[in-house]
């Protein structure tokens, strides 16, 4: 095996510099620790950007993924195969929608939704064709493909690859009264949202945010898209991000009474991390729209994804992961609230369930969040800056609350170290 240092410099030299990593190289992965070459062990609170919600190498996904690779593992959507109608029934019947469209990435289901929602505007809504129109909201995060950063303000996810696509409507995130004006422009098909914004800096909107856009979205025959590709799946301390603004308050565990979106995008823990799979839900009346030939992948809906999401899916609900991110989430708020007060490096502390970002007291432009990350990492655990000073903090959610402890006192420790040598 090599080392760190070769591992880096063969990325450095033979890969495309579109990401810039934390010094660090991960070689093995469990539950929720990762370990480098040279057998340092870390804490994982990144979980690949909440793809890892079951923790690592999570051995009822991973015996699904073996004995799946070792039977058929693609035949493209060309024929018919054995799992894909089970996984469908199954995922439908667990988020409560009448159809799914199975892809692979995450921007690969934000496309496919885009697709759906403008092909329903010409042909159910009656919106003259190419004049569909879709709201999104300032700071989102969607993907990188030309169609997402054509409505991002990310200007590094613009700048120098335009031209970019039309139909898109801008207004600022956690503003009813911006949709409420939004929607009065003519041939608005549809509303694309994060219900909580991950990749800005875990921005949580006020309560009954998401419960009146998707009613006013209603009243105006207009498309509710959640994009819970971060978001979904236990991570914020329910099954959806929606459900935590709803009467149940999270306390559901399976199919719950939500503010149901239109169409719902999933990815990242719908596999677990162990295979690419997102996927759209959305009722009859929605997805009918699309006929053979209009939209496909060759590896959407291959036998060896459906039963890793089935697996992964099963291990949300029997480990009652949404339940402990709930609880350990309030837990780690909390502890994180203590160094705001007893330190002047954190400003802030804000999310929901095991969602969760510290505001560092320095500029976007200054690399202190930055430097932190690096000194947590020498302490053993491993999170990632996120627009500069915020600093983003997501443990897989097979966490015990001993190990969380275990955690805030690495933080704890690292915050007094970086005070002292500052």
């Amino acid at each position: 095996m090599i080392d760190s240092k070769q591992a880096i410099a063969l990325e450095n030299e033979y890969g495309a510099h579109n990401y810039h990593p934390l010094p660090v190289v991960l070689s093995k992965g469990k539950g929720v620790h990762v370990w480098d070459p040279e057998g340092n062990k870390y804490y994982d609170f990144l979980s690949a950007y909440s793809a890892v919600n079951q923790g690592h190498s999570h051995p009822k996904i991973i015996q699904a993924l073996t004995e799946q690779a070792n039977t058929l593992s693609l035949t493209s959507r060309a024929f018919y195969n054995n799992v894909l109608g089970e996984y469908e029934k199954y995922i439908t019947d667990y988020f409560g929608f009448d159809k799914v469209l199975p892809m692979n990435t995450g921007a690969e289901g934000v496309e496919t939704a885009i697709k759906i929602c403008r092909k329903w505007a010409y042909e159910k809504k009656g919106i003259p064709e190419q004049e569909a129109q879709i709201i999104v909201l300032e700071n989102n995060f969607h993907g990188r493909t030309t169609t997402v950063i054509s409505f991002s303000n990310d200007p590094d996810a613009r700048k120098n690859f335009g031209p970019y696509t039309p139909g898109f409507i801008k207004i600022p995130y956690n503003d009813i009264d911006a949709l409420q004006e939004a929607l009065k422009q003519p041939n608005i098909a549809g509303l694309l949202a994060e219900p909580i914004q991950g990749e800005a800096g875990v921005v949580v909107p006020d309560d009954g945010y998401i419960s009146k856009t998707a009613a006013l979205c209603k009243e105006n025959n207009v498309l509710f898209i959640a994009d819970e590709i971060q978001t979904g799946i236990a991570r914020t301390g329910s099954l959806l991000a929606v459900c935590g603004d709803c009467t149940c308050a999270g306390n559901c565990e399976r199919q719950p009474t939500y503010t149901k979106p239109d169409m719902l995008i999933l990815g990242k823990a719908l596999s677990g991390g162990a295979y690419p799979v997102s996927a759209v839900l959305a009722d009859d009346h929605i997805m009918e729209v699309i006929k053979p030939g209009q939209h496909g992948s060759t590896y959407g809906g291959n036998p060896l994804a459906c039963k890793v999401a089935i697996a992964a899916l099963d291990v949300v609900q029997d480990e009652k992961l949404a339940q402990n991110a709930r609880k350990l989430g309030n837990i780690f708020r909390d502890e994180m609230n203590k160094l705001v007060e007893e330190f002047d490096l954190f400003v802030k502390v804000r999310g929901k369930g095991l969602l969760n970002a510290v505001i560092i007291n320095d500029s976007p432009d200054s690399d202190t969040a930055w430097r932190f990350c690096v000194a947590l990492k020498d302490n053993g655990l491993l999170a990632k800056p996120t627009h500069g000073n915020i600093i983003r903090f997501a443990p897989p959610l097979v966490m015990t609350e001993e190990e969380l402890m275990d955690c805030v006192e690495i933080i704890r420790k690292t915050v007094t170290q970086f005070k002292e040598s500052k």
